[in-house]
C-alpha cells in the first residue's frame, strides 16, 4: 500500500509499506494492505510505518487525520519529529 505522511511544512515520508500504526483517540490501531476506505482523527503519540513484517520507523506525532482510500492512506498531522 501507498503511505504519505504530511505536515502543513512538508512531506515527512511517500511509499510503499506493509502497514502503518497509528495513534487514534480511542487507542491504537493498524491499516494494512487492501484496508477498507475511512477517515478518522488522530491524537499525539507514535505512529510507525511498517516498511516490511520485521523493518519499521517511527514518528512522534501531534493531532491529525488519516484517510485511507483505494490501497492509499494519507496522513495529515499538525506536527511530527522523526524518532530515528
Amino acid at each position: 500500500m501507498t503511505l504519505e505522511i504530511l505536515t502543513p511544512e512538508k512531506k515527512l515520508f511517500s511509499g510503499e509499506v506493509y502497514g502503518v500504526q497509528l495513534p487514534g483517540i480511542d487507542g491504537l490501531f493498524e491499516v494494512l494492505e487492501k484496508h477498507a476506505s475511512l477517515v478518522s482523527a488522530l491524537g499525539k503519540g507514535t505512529l510507525k510505518v511498517l516498511k516490511t513484517k520485521n523493518e519499521f520507523s517511527e514518528f512522534y506525532i501531534q493531532s491529525g487525520f488519516v484517510e485511507v482510500l483505494h490501497n492509499k492512506a494519507s496522513v495529515l498531522v499538525e506536527g511530527a519529529v522523526a524518532k530515528d
